[in-house]
């Protein structure tokens, strides 16, 4: 077996170094190949794992709760196959375990931490017989691709009960019914992660909130607690079904801004102040989904504490790159994340906010709302496959929030003008609204005038919309390279 697939790697590896010198990040094609010349490989190459394989899907944060555990593991010591680029279907889980493949039925890691995308998970947990699987949460995303929530709850359910999932370990987000509904009347065990801090509670749930009934009997939840989109505490007042108690918790959570939060994390093994250095309670979410995951697979505190006080934003995704004084036109932007700055030439930073559906964009606009002050935005709204081809979703964005402190809004993408009516509806005065479609010009524009202040730039792009943006800002020389 270990002889014949050798040339298949061989053959797909020749494609990845092909798409390489072609300019492209390779992190689907040669996977893709591999596929195509061995439909076993994924499970061949993922049974080589001396520790197995754990699965991390969801519609929001996947990518950011997979580099916090990724963070925890190698803290722990757990030589890892990641796909940290985020390519998180088929192709992009194969090309990760070529890339990781050795000679003679060997693999350059231990435990496989594998990403997926909410439509893939099934057919990867067939393949890869995960010994754990996180999911955070269910928000309405991309109808086109998808269809409603409900569709993706069921198939998770078979799998997860009587599918390929059945017998693996599930990590749930209890605050969300639909996640948590998963783990109901099933034999394999199962842990609950969740937020408890009514500080944080909002005063219902939002107009657009997704999961409003219970999928036992129909009727309306009631919300003791709403924290994010649909996320917090409930009961149905029918069938008494209700929210499970979590094992992992977070308290006393102190939101910073676009910078930081803090909060106290609470496992069996005890708890532990917590500061990341990523922003919003979206992020402690996914921090909580991590040392979940990391509890059940028997990490220690202190090295989970550790792994997500070190992680630091994935591409952009909370990312913030300096431009650079006028003076240094010649490099106009250099990362923050490691090259270091001089004063003098430091200038205006660009903070880089992912927005890609209601329930996500609400929270960066609460996140947005933090921070004094006027703000500049650099709106990106693409409408491609991978995006969504339905944007209707902007009119459930509650940009009606930072709408009296816009002080500048510049919108681009393949549907600017709608992101700029939006705007408009939202309250942000038209004069104070450009549209460029084009994103480099947009950047220009956006980024061109600098207020004494040295405010920031805010960018928020949906999916495809951040890695152009992230292209542009490599290929100027402005961030180091997304796929590092």
């Amino acid at each position: 077996m270990v002889g014949a697939l050798a040339p298949k790697l061989a053959l797909a590896r020749a494609v990845g170094a092909l798409s390489r010198l072609r300019g492209g990040g390779a992190t689907s094609a040669p996977g893709k190949v591999l596929m195509r010349l061995d439909p076993a490989a994924i499970g061949t190459l993922g049974g080589r794992l001396a520790r197995g394989s754990v699965l991390v899907s969801g519609t929001n944060g996947k990518t950011t709760a997979a580099a916090m555990a990724a963070a925890i593991f190698e803290r722990a010591d757990i030589p890892l196959v990641h796909n940290q680029a985020g390519a998180n279907m088929a192709g992009g889980i194969a090309t990760t375990l070529l890339a990781a493949a050795r000679p003679r039925g060997g693999i350059a890691g231990e435990l496989g931490l594998f990403e997926v995308d909410e439509f893939w998970l099934e057919q990867m947990a067939a393949q890869l017989r995960p010994r754990a699987i996180l999911l955070g949460n269910l928000f309405r995303d991309q109808l086109d691709r998808y269809g409603e929530l409900e569709s993706i709850a069921d198939r998770w359910m078979r799998a997860v009960h009587t599918g390929p999932a059945r017998d693996a370990r599930l990590v749930l987000n209890a605050d969300d019914p639909l996640i948590a509904d998963l783990g109901r009347e099933r034999a394999a065990p199962v842990s609950y992660f969740g937020v408890d801090d009514d500080s944080l509670a909002l005063a219902g749930l939002a107009h657009a909130a997704d999961a409003k009934h219970c999928r036992r009997c129909g009727t309306p939840y009631v919300f003791e607690a709403v924290y994010l989109g649909h996320l917090g505490h409930y009961h149905c007042p029918n069938c008494g079904q209700a929210r499970p108690a979590p094992t992992v918790t977070a308290t006393r959570v102190m939101l910073e801004g676009v910078r930081a939060a803090r909060f106290t994390l609470r496992t069996p093994a005890g708890e532990a102040e917590v500061r990341l250095a990523l922003p919003g309670l979206y992020n402690v979410y996914n921090a909580l989904a991590a040392a979940a995951l990391a509890t059940t697979l028997e990490v220690s505190l202190k090295n989970i504490v550790a792994g997500l006080e070190g992680t630091r934003a994935a591409f952009g995704r909370a990312e913030t790159v300096t431009m650079l004084s006028p003076s240094a036109a010649r490099h106009p932007v250099v990362p923050t994340g490691g090259d270091v700055i001089d004063p003098a030439r430091a200038g205006r930073e660009l903070r880089i906010l992912l927005v890609k559906n209601p329930a996500g964009a609400n929270e960066v606009l609460r996140t947005l709302v933090l921070e004094p002050g006027e703000h500049d935005l650099l709106g990106v709204l693409n409408d491609k496959i991978a995006d969504g081809r339905d944007v209707s979703w902007i009119w459930d964005a509650d940009f009606e929030l930072l709408a009296g402190r816009v002080r500048r809004a510049t919108c681009s993408g393949t549907r600017a003008s709608d992101l700029a009516t939006r705007l408009k509806y939202a309250g942000v005065d038209p004069r104070r609204i450009s549209v460029q479609p084009d994103l480099a010009a947009a950047l220009q524009e956006a980024a061109s005038e600098e207020p004494e202040s040295r405010a920031p730039l805010y960018a928020l792009p949906t999916y495809t919309a951040m890695l152009a943006l992230r292209e542009l800002l490599v290929s100027r020389g402005m961030a180091s390279s997304a796929w590092a």
